[in-house]
Parts: structure tokens; C-alpha cells; sequence
């Protein structure tokens, strides 16, 4: 036997089970897919900043007009109730807490998910959407988070300090507990929002335009500004079980002024988070299989 011939690699040794180097394969990190979209993310948060600061008049003028919408919303309630004083069992400043936390979510809604929502007809009336679709991360992510209104997030603190005043005014001292679980219920009802104006923004792929559909619906926000308790019947059942308006402001505030007579409702916010989320998926999905590109 040729000297050539008795030499073994370490590659024949491992698979002989001779050798002890092993050569393992790179293991892939559960967190990798997270850096990288967050680190996406982070572009696209420093892309807004750069678009918003280009045009700071613009930023300034939506920042004040949102506020002094929200300051007419407060002054409609204070005429409300300087002839009445409960709406159903809510109180003045119980009502004040649930336009700050409704505003509070319509406007982190709106710096997210807003723009991105109305903007996705547009990408495929143009032919966009055509090129997000090769891109190498998913098309869903990058329509949703697109691009940040920076000034949703001044205007959703206006709402915070106004909740602050409020609580003060009910002599409420809330625990961290509720703190944090008025956080997770505020986000679920974002997400709700979020998936149903996705939901009907996805009409678009069969109607091309769908501004008017969105735009519809962010309009029925202003029913989340109202006490549950001031609907009744079909109307109430309506914004309850099918476009869940009614659950997504007043089930925080709730918990935060000691409403909350049972888990019934806190169970049903997050039931039909989910539901919506899958609804908003499963038309995704469909819409995007029977898209043909606009050049077709």
C-alpha cells in the first residue's frame, strides 16, 4: 500500500468515527430574524426622521391641528356635562380618562400604522408593491412599518398628561399592576385597528383604490371616545362584535378606574384581537395570490 494511500483527512476520520475533530455546523441564533428587523426598523425610524425634519413647518402645523381638535373633543363633554352628571354610571373625569386613552390610541395608531394602511393602494396602482414583493424580507412588515408620523407620538403624550390630570382629579393612585396592564390592553387595541384597516386596505388588490373604504373607517375612531354605556341594542352589539370600537378604549379605562365587574370583558378584547389579526391575515394572503402585478 502506497505511504498516499494511509493518509486519512480528518473529514474520512470523523465519518469513521476515529477522529475527534468535529466539525460543527453553525447553529442559528432564535434572536438573529429580531436584530434584523429591528435593525430594519431603525433604518426606517431614521428615513421619518430625516422626512419629517425636512419639512418642520408641515410636522408643527399636524402636531397643533391635532391638538386642538382633541381640545374640542374635551370641550364637547364639559358642555355634556354641565346639563348632566353620569352618563350611564360614568362620571365627568371618568369620561376625560376615556378620551385621553382613546386619543392616546388613535394617535400611536396613527404614528405607526396609519400612513402605511392608506399609502397601500397606491403601491399597487403604481406598480410598487411589485417591487417590495422581491424584496428579501416580509412584504407585510415592510407595508406596515414603511414609514413613522413622529408627531402622533407628541400628540399621544398631550393625551397621557391629560389622563394624568384626570386620574387626579378621580384621587386615583393606580399600582403598577395596572399601569402595565392598561399598556398591554391599550397595544391589543392598536392591533385590532391596525388589522382591520389593513383588512380593508387589502380590498385595494381588486378595487385598486380603497382611500375611501380606510379613510371610512378612521372615521368610526370617534366612537371609542364614547362611554359603552351610552349605546344600546343593535348599534351596541354592532361596535361590540363585529367592528370592536366599543372594547378598545373603554376596557383600559376600566381597569384603571375600577370598572371592571368581571374578566368577561378583558377576554373578549383580547378574543377579538386575535380574530381580527386572523381575518386581516387570511385576506392578506388571499389578496396577494391573486395579485398579477400592475404590468399585467
Amino acid at each position: 500500500m502506497s505511504r498516499e494511500s494511509k493518509i486519512e483527512s480528518p473529514e474520512l476520520r470523523n465519518r469513521a468515527g476515529g477522529g475527534t475533530d468535529i466539525a460543527l455546523a453553525p447553529r442559528r441564533s432564535l434572536f438573529g430574524p429580531l436584530r434584523r428587523y429591528a435593525a430594519i426598523y431603525a433604518a426606517l425610524w431614521k428615513n421619518s426622521i430625516v422626512r419629517e425634519m425636512s419639512f418642520k413647518a408641515n410636522f408643527l402645523l399636524w402636531i397643533v391641528v391635532e391638538m386642538l381638535w382633541f381640545a374640542l373633543q374635551l370641550s364637547f363633554f364639559v358642555v355634556i356635562y354641565s346639563h348632566t352628571e353620569r352618563i350611564g354610571t360614568w362620571t365627568k373625569w371618568q369620561v376625560v380618562m376615556l378620551l385621553g386613552a382613546s386619543h392616546f390610541i388613535q394617535q400611536i395608531f396613527t404614528a405607526i400604522f396609519l400612513t402605511n394602511c392608506t399609502q397601500l393602494s397606491e403601491l399597487i396602482r403604481t406598480g410598487r408593491l411589485d417591487f417590495m414583493l422581491l424584496l428579501p424580507v416580509n412584504t407585510r412588515f415592510m407595508i406596515s412599518f414603511r414609514q413613522v408620523d413622529l408627531g402622533g407620538f407628541v400628540n399621544a403624550a398631550s393625551a397621557v398628561a391629560v389622563m394624568i390630570y384626570a386620574g387626579k382629579q378621580l384621587h386615583l393612585t393606580p399600582g403598577w399592576e395596572q399601569v402595565v396592564g392598561f399598556v398591554l390592553l391599550a397595544a391589543v387595541g392598536i392591533l385590532i385597528h391596525y388589522s382591520l384597516m389593513f383588512l380593508l386596505a387589502s380590498v385595494s388588490f381588486w378595487t385598486v383604490r380603497a382611500q375611501g373604504i380606510v379613510w371610512g373607517y378612521y372615521n368610526l375612531f370617534n366612537i371609542a371616545r364614547l362611554p359603552d354605556e351610552a349605546f344600546r341594542g343593535l348599534f351596541k352589539a354592532f361596535f361590540t362584535f363585529a367592528l370592536p370600537m366599543l372594547l378598545v378604549s373603554n376596557v383600559p379605562v376600566r381597569l384603571i378606574v375600577h370598572k371592571l365587574s368581571s374578566p368577561f370583558e378583558l377576554l373578549l378584547l383580547l378574543v377579538m384581537a386575535v380574530i381580527c389579526l386572523l381575518l386581516s391575515e387570511a385576506t392578506w394572503r388571499l389578496s396577494v395570490r391573486h395579485y398579477t402585478s400592475a404590468s399585467s
